[in-house]
Parts: C-alpha cells; sequence; structure tokens
C-alpha cells in the first residue's frame, strides 16, 4: 500500500461537526482511486490529511508504511505529486522552466541542476505530450496545455502517487477527458498511483478502479464504482432526483429536472450510440 488512511476523523476549530469522519482508503501502484462528493462533502479535508497538511484528531495516515506525520515536506514530494485545483501564473516562465520545478526535492543543497534533473524533465515532458512546447510561456497556453504542463512537472518529481484535486476545473469537454486520458496512461504503464479529487462523478466512474463517495464527511460507499453509484445513495447525497444508465456496463447518472405536478417527467433507457442499442 503506498498510500493510506486509517478511519481518520478531523475537525476544524470551533465547528460542532468533525468535517471528516472515520473515513478509511488505500491506494496502490497502478491503480486509480476517485474521491467524489457534493460541495462540502470533505474531499478537500481528506486531500489534506492525506497530504499531511492536516493533522487527524483520531486515526492516521500512512505514506509507504510510515505516518505522514514523520515525513519531512522534501522526501515526501518525493513521493507524491500533486496537481492542485487553481494555480495563478505569477511568473513569465516557459514550459521547461516550469516543470524544472517538479525537480526541487531532488535538487542538492546548492540547488544545481543535474544531468539526471534535465533528463527526469525530457521524460515527463514527453508522457505528457507538452515537448513540443518547451519554448513557449506559460501564459500562451491554453487551457488544457496548462494542465499537461503542470501534469509533468508533477511527474518530474518522479512519484509514486499523483493526486489530482479538481484538475480538469474549468476545462471544455475535450481537455477535460484528456486529462483523464492522460492519466488512466500513467497509471497503466507507468504503475504509479493515482488519486483524482472531482466533481466529475460519471467521468471517475469510466476512468477509476475503485471510489470513495463522502457525504457530510463520512463514507457513504467504497468500492468499484458499480457498487458504489446506487441511485438509492446518489439520490440521498446528492439531494436531487436521479435515473441511472448503463455505458459499456459502467453506472452512469442522469440529474433529472424537477417538474411542476402538472408536468410528467420524462423517462426511458439511454442509449449508447456507439453500440446501437439502449443501455
Amino acid at each position: 500500500m503506498i498510500l493510506e488512511a486509517r478511519a481518520v476523523s478531523f475537525r476544524y476549530p470551533e465547528a460542532d461537526l468533525d468535517a471528516v469522519y472515520a473515513v478509511s482508503l488505500g491506494l496502490e501502484s497502478g491503480e486509480i482511486v476517485a474521491v467524489v462528493g457534493p460541495n462540502g462533502s470533505g474531499k478537500t479535508t481528506l486531500l489534506r490529511l492525506l497530504l499531511g497538511v492536516l493533522c487527524p484528531r483520531a486515526g492516521e495516515v500512512l505514506v509507504e508504511g510510515r505516518s505522514v506525520a514523520r515525513w519531512s515536506p522534501r522526501d515526501l514530494a518525493r513521493v507524491v505529486g500533486v496537481v492542485a485545483q487553481r494555480e495563478d501564473q505569477l511568473f513569465p516562465l516557459k514550459v521547461e522552466e516550469a516543470v524544472l520545478f517538479g525537480r526541487y526535492p531532488h535538487l542538492e543543497a546548492l540547488g544545481l541542476v543535474r544531468a539526471p534533473d534535465r533528463a527526469a524533465v525530457q521524460r515527463a515532458l514527453e508522457r505528457c505530450d507538452v515537448a513540443g512546447l518547451t519554448g513557449r510561456r506559460i501564459a500562451t497556453l491554453s487551457g488544457g496545455e496548462w494542465q499537461r504542463v503542470r501534469v509533468a512537472r508533477a511527474l518530474a518529481q518522479e512519484p509514486r502517487v499523483l493526486v489530482l484535486d479538481e484538475a480538469t476545473a474549468n476545462l471544455d469537454v475535450r481537455h477535460e477527458m484528456e486529462v483523464f486520458e492522460l492519466t488512466a496512461d500513467l497509471v497503466r504503464h507507468d504503475g504509479i498511483g493515482a488519486i483524482i479529487v472531482t466533481h466529475q462523478v460519471n467521468l471517475a466512474a469510466r476512468f477509476a478502479d475503485r471510489m470513495l463517495l463522502l457525504h457530510e464527511g463520512a463514507t457513504r460507499g467504497l468500492g468499484t464504482p458499480a457498487e458504489v453509484l446506487r441511485p438509492e445513495i446518489l439520490e440521498e447525497v446528492f439531494a436531487w432526483p436521479i435515473a441511472m444508465a448503463d455505458w459499456r456496463g459502467i453506472p452512469q447518472f442522469v440529474p433529472l429536472r424537477r417538474l411542476p405536478e402538472h408536468e410528467p417527467q420524462r423517462s426511458g433507457a439511454c442509449r449508447d450510440p456507439e453500440a446501437g442499442g439502449t443501455a
């Protein structure tokens, strides 16, 4: 187990209830785990606990079998690479310079960049298909290109775990899919583990091996997408009526309209256009 939370709980000062209560989660190499849930469900707090930013009031977080509290930030960054939800482009860096920042945990005391660092950056650029952008300023990149560069920077750390915190927020469909596809390819072929924190439940179900569904800080489901995405649970968690569909054996949910009583709700099976039949 690379990364593991064991019944962790956390309460913010002056709060009446725990933001996260007795949540357990584990991540293995070659696995994608998606953390989903509505706003305020505890996703961000759990992520901060996993990264050692917050200390649980109960339970523990282990990285490679050792308490996360015993890891220095520098050593932890050699194991876990993070792509955060938002990041302001404060400096007029070129793409290669931005990715080189990912080598910080490996640099010597004087910060000298060595040949192995350059090689790791080049591998990360090629792996994320942004090697052709090395000479461009990051301010000139599209949203999708910038996200791929940020993933490349995390890969330059040569981590065993990649954490994406709402990394596809504000992206269009194509660029959103590219980030999910890239993550899946890195996990399958490079053997890293990935945790994806996202509001995109349907996409998470298509790419994740397991899902953790949070509601009011507690676990409402943990397992395969088919085990977690159950209509009676989703309607309660998201406080909205839904219909379920099947896409090539993967559950997908469709939010329904709340219509006046005199206007009937449309119903029916969702069709998979690629399969040519109903789902």
